[in-house]
């Protein structure tokens, strides 16, 4: 009686049609179902090539920095090494940073960043590379970046997002990288994220 009455947890598999259309680039509003991380090629901290097999059949957390940003991105990268140290023992389980100045954030750049924040390693990429990928993948890809005009495609990313994708390349949640566990309406904390992240690594 009690699992009929207690509901079982899910969690949602978005696609563009399922988000503000501000956030969805005009050439992916369409899709309905089955919307996945595009393929993509970027460099790490240690210079390693880092492409979607890297992460395929692992849960990754995504997320967009820059390391000269003093506004939002300290606090964030700050909340991505907590959430490096809950799941640092978990196989299952990765994240991934893209710097949005990828030009002036170079391999040499990324690496004392990444040893100042304490980056595991074989946890944690944080990539460079072509600036226009990486605009375009945060917005076609990882919907979290308002766009307008077709030519604002190459403007500005800067977004308090982490994004929770699944073992097949799907985006399953939306959380604000600022907030590991303040309640506000709305909008799903770092704690919920964490709790989501252990919700897959069950199911599969």
């Amino acid at each position: 009686i009690y699992n009929l009455l207690s509901p079982k947890k899910t969690l949602p598999i978005y696609s563009p049609r399922d988000i503000n259309p501000e956030l969805v680039d005009s050439t992916v509003q369409h899709i309905g179902n089955d919307h996945k991380i595009a393929d993509f090629a970027f460099t790490n901290q240690n210079g390693k090539k880092i492409t979607n097999k890297e992460y395929d059949g692992k849960i990754y957390v995504a997320d967009f920095f820059f390391t000269t940003c003093q506004t939002i991105c300290p606090k964030m990268t700050d909340n991505m090494a907590w959430l490096q140290d809950k799941i640092k023992g978990n196989p299952k389980v990765k994240l991934l940073s893209h710097s949005v100045f990828p030009n002036e954030d170079t391999v040499e750049v990324l690496k004392k960043y990444a040893k100042e924040k304490g980056v595991i390693e074989s946890k944690w990429n944080l990539v460079t590379g072509d600036q226009r990928e990486i605009y375009k993948i945060a917005r076609q890809s990882y919907l979290v970046v308002k766009t307008g005009k077709p030519e604002e495609m190459y403007d500005m990313v800067h977004t308090e997002n982490f994004v929770l994708v699944d073992q097949k390349g799907r985006i399953r949640g939306f959380y604000n990288g600022l907030n590991i566990d303040k309640k506000v309406k709305g909008e799903q904390n770092l704690t919920q994220l964490l709790e989501d992240i252990e919700f897959l690594s069950e199911k599969d």
